[in-house]
């Protein structure tokens, strides 16, 4: 069945509505970070960049990096802009954009989001990198797809009984990265997570300026939720969205998130910049290693 023009949005150029892309600017395997000004940062290190392209908060550098082809893609901040990016990455391999139809063999990328976040526990020190095995989506996009077979039920109908969720807020969802993904980015610099993902930066991570947020003293029901041998790790806005579309999809996905604030003990990182470049630098060399 032929996609109606305006379902599957099309540029002038026919690239992607929002992305600004063509099928062959994505290679298989997308690192995807927030600020759009990461992505150099990550680039700077492929040893050649064959493309550069940019509409809105969206930015694509497309090079290699020890012999793999690897974009890497600036989102935004949020999983609303996580739902723009991953169905128009997912468009791009699986949709044939002049019939508009999707494809009859469909393609599994690799996505692995790099990361800034906060730590909820109290040994998780500052520049940290944490993996995510898990996420607990705070922001309600999932909801909005068939995804009762995506989500880890067990894990969220215990949050929200220790919880007592306000019935005002969006159903937590709970979700799970890609096993093998997440098996071959490990190494010693990391420990494995369960990470929280939320749908803003100020009350909905517990912050207060001018406004009073319903549950001030969220990060510490966060860090006190215990299930079996998980606790969350965690905090920050676009992982849950990633893992849950990503597992819709049929894609893999990871997240590597660089802790730069524990919201416990109130400490922050001392150099930001190299926390980051760390986090960069250990997850090329990790991702293009042999198996």
């Amino acid at each position: 069945m032929s996609l109606k023009a305006s379902e599957l949005i099309l540029n002038a150029d026919q690239s992607v509505y929002h992305l600004n892309l063509h099928p062959e600017d994505v290679a298989s395997t997308v690192i995807l970070v927030g600020d759009p000004g990461r992505v150099p940062k990550v680039s700077r290190h492929f040893d050649h960049v064959e493309l550069k392209k940019s509409k809105r908060e969206f930015c694509t550098h497309t090079g290699t990096y020890n012999g793999l082809r690897i974009s890497v893609i600036s989102t935004g901040i949020g999983t609303d802009n996580i739902d723009i990016v991953l169905n128009e990455l997912d468009a791009l391999v699986n949709i044939d954009l002049k019939q508009r139809e999707v494809r009859g063999t469909l393609k599994t990328l690799n996505l692995i989001r790099l990361g800034t976040s906060g730590a909820l526990q109290t040994d998780i020190d500052v520049d940290t990198l944490v993996l995510s095995d898990l996420a607990i989506g705070f922001d309600g996009l999932l909801h909005f797809y068939e995804s009762e077979k995506a989500q880890e039920a067990d894990v969220q109908f215990a949050f929200l009984e220790y919880s007592e969720w306000s019935v005002f807020k969006a159903i937590p969802y709970v979700v799970k990265a890609s096993p093998e993904l997440c098996d071959h980015l490990y190494s010693r610099e990391m420990i494995r997570g369960f990470t929280a993902t939320t749908p803003g930066f100020y009350a909905p991570q517990g912050r207060s300026l001018r406004l009073k947020p319903e549950r001030p003293n969220l990060s510490q029901t966060l860090s006190a939720f215990r299930y079996k041998d998980m606790r969350i790790t965690n905090m920050e806005m676009e992982t849950a969205g990633i893992f849950g579309l990503a597992k819709l999809m049929g894609h893999k996905a990871a997240s590597v998130n660089c802790i730069l604030a524990n919201r416990m003990t109130g400490t922050f990182s001392a150099d930001p910049a190299a926390a980051v470049d760390h986090m960069i630098q250990v997850t090329l060399e990790n991702l293009t290693r042999q198996a």
